[in-house]
């Protein structure tokens, strides 16, 4: 699956783990060629006069081809649904022009070392380099190589919010449901890395941070946010058919620990019947076990779907509400939908359904995602005994 590895010296070079953050690698990569169309044959920036300083969302002019210097590097997990995901976004990526290499980064002992080695001289040439996850170890280790003066984060959802915050207090950069958590030996060792890729993530005279995103973030002094107004989504697809019902999207809050299984049961059920949901649109990292379950006991019918819900709700069909937990996608998929008339709704997180293992942050964060969502009906969390 390896595309051509891409030479250019000076080149950009962006490291994904994710199909989000494939797709906001897309994004990016479509507003930075409008930017560079406009600079060439006016020497101004394009308009952002669109939600967030984004560009309007309206029609869409399509694009000059994506950058034409800029490899994706896919590290490619080993779970089978995210798998399955990113192949079909890495097609999308080359439909764009885009180069992709496919590293199995996870496939075995050696294959770090061998990932690592085989990217370093490129790590070393590139201008750019661009991540969709700064708390990923592999990610840190990568940074430690580079030299690239222009260093651009782009979204893996509501962790880019955690991050910006960490960055401006200068802390190590640690995920927000893992805050609290006992530091283990591979921690210890890691820690240099970590150290150096927030040195790295810090803009000083010779290096520029820009962070791509659709989440609300304060930058510290120095990084530049560019604000996703998935214009790429919109010019690419729909817009959708919509269907009288609701749908509801689902959550990987119980898998990470943070949410009681009983509990998320029970408050999906009672959103189902109260909003006359069809469909579940599974989060992909949601066990089978659980999905199983849920369609048992509420009737849903369970979507595994096959690429990020941005693209599969820009597609249609999708129901004329759309219910979702606190997440990522009560921020992007207003933006994705924008003018289409679907109405996007969130349910608050009771702090009862918090399992005594959650992070002492996780019922302030999960608000935080809630209270700073744009164009979204706010649901009162639903009362579960």
């Amino acid at each position: 699956m390896a595309g051509p590895s891409g030479d250019r010296t000076g080149g950009t070079l962006a490291f994904v783990e994710s199909p989000v953050q494939l797709l906001n690698v897309l994004e990016w990569a479509h507003l930075d060629a409008l930017r560079a169309s406009a600079a060439a044959h006016t020497g101004r920036e394009p308009h952002t006069d669109g939600p967030d300083g984004g560009p309007p969302p309206g029609p869409v002019v399509d694009p000059p081809r994506l950058v034409a210097d800029l490899t994706v590097v896919v590290l490619s997990p080993t779970d089978p649904m995210t798998r399955g995901q990113l192949r079909r976004m890495s097609e999308l990526a080359r439909g764009e022009g885009m180069r992709v290499r496919w590293e199995e980064a996870r496939g075995g002992a050696t294959a770090p070392l061998r990932t690592i080695g085989g990217l370093a001289a490129e790590l070393r040439r590139a201008r750019r380099i661009v991540i969709g996850d700064p708390f990923s170890r592999y990610v840190q280790l990568l940074l430690t190589i580079t030299r690239a003066e222009d260093l651009v984060v782009v979204d893996d959802g509501t962790a880019t919010m955690e991050f910006i915050a960490q960055l401006a207090r200068g802390e190590r950069l640690v995920r927000w449901h893992r805050r609290g958590g006992r530091t283990g030996a591979r921690d210890l060792v890691l820690a240099p890395f970590a150290s150096s890729a927030r040195r790295r993530l810090t803009p000083s005279d010779g290096r520029t941070v820009e962070v791509f995103s659709s989440m609300p973030v304060e930058p510290p002094p120095g990084v530049t946010v560019t604000a996703n107004a998935f214009a790429w989504t919109r010019a690419r697809f729909g817009p959708p058919r919509i269907t009288r019902s609701a749908d509801l999207v689902g959550t990987s809050l119980v898998e990470t620990g943070v949410v009681d299984p009983d509990r998320y049961l029970e408050a999906v059920a009672d959103l189902a019947r109260t909003h006359h949901a069809t469909r579940y649109f599974a989060h992909r990292r949601e066990s089978a076990d659980k999905l199983h379950r849920l369609a048992t006991e509420t009737g849903l019918e369970i979507v595994r779907p096959d690429l990020p819900l941005e693209l599969i709700a820009r597609r249609g069909p999708i129901g004329r509400t759309i219910l979702s937990f606190p997440s990522t996608v009560v921020h992007t998929l207003p933006l994705a939908l924008a003018g289409t008339g679907v109405e996007v709704a969130v349910c608050d997180i009771d702090p009862a359904w918090l399992t005594e293992h959650a992070s002492p942050r996780a019922q302030g964060f999960l608000s935080g995602v809630t209270g700073t969502a744009r164009d979204v009906h706010r649901l009162q969390s639903v009362r579960t005994v």
